[in-house]
């Protein structure tokens, strides 16, 4: 541990479950790196997703961004194709598109696709869905509105997927941020895997909530004032 998050940890318990505000004080105080650090949530879910009716996964537009900047590739043509490049979408294209990808070309953070393009997105399923970059209806990146959706990936919608031990996580500002922006974005986010809520869940569904800094401290939140 560094002598940085030592010297944090000595003004923080660490064991100690904080207000959503007070986390979100105390994490930005913190991010002290020479870089704009990303602030993350993790939470703790009482699901089991390797069952169908425990999966969460979903897509969530924070209200401020993440501060990350998206690229986003649309698998298109015609006007559609159009469409998504007007959008600002950086790559767009067809079977060009997909001979990149196979060629191990995968420079974009979030592939949109039209219904019409999904039999030939199928070839590189393999290369794109362990990425998690497979379009997919549920998450809005197979849909005939491909404005919309290359603009709400630009803005900062945030896709999450809960992993096998029942995590689920996404960065959701940055330290520059405001506090009211963190706090505004923290919240959006823990609302939205709230309300996702998987019918086959039993028991507590929220276990624990950190919130942390890509260089700093990790601070507990409180679940029971949400």
């Amino acid at each position: 541990m560094g002598k940085r998050i030592v010297n944090a940890y000595k003004t923080v318990n660490k064991d100690q479950a904080y207000g959503l505000k007070d986390a979100v004080k105390i994490v930005k105080e913190n991010a002290t790196a020479k870089f704009d650090e990303t602030i993350d949530v993790a939470i703790n879910l009482g699901v089991d997703p390797k069952y169908a009716d425990q999966m969460v996964r979903g897509v969530c537009s924070l209200p401020h961004g993440n501060g990350k900047t998206v690229r986003v590739a649309v698998l298109a043509q015609g006007e559609k194709a159009d469409e998504a490049k007007a959008a600002g979408a950086d790559i767009v294209g067809a079977e060009n598109l997909i001979d990149s990808i196979l060629s191990g070309k995968v420079d974009f953070d979030r592939c949109i696709a039209t219904p019409d393009m999904m039999g030939l997105a199928g070839k590189v399923a393999r290369v794109l869905g362990p990425k998690g970059l497979m379009p997919n209806p549920k998450l809005g990146t197979v849909t005939m509105d491909v404005a919309n959706a290359v603009k709400k990936a630009k803005a900062g919608e945030v896709q999450y997927r809960v992993e096998k031990n029942g995590i689920v996580h996404a960065g959701i500002a940055k330290a520059s941020f405001s506090e009211d922006q963190i706090y505004d974005n923290a919240k959006t986010f823990i609302d939205a895997i709230i309300k996702a809520k998987p019918a086959g869940a039993k028991g507590t569904y929220l276990k624990k909530i950190s919130l942390s800094s890509t260089m700093g401290v990790g601070i507990k939140v409180d679940t029971t004032a949400l």
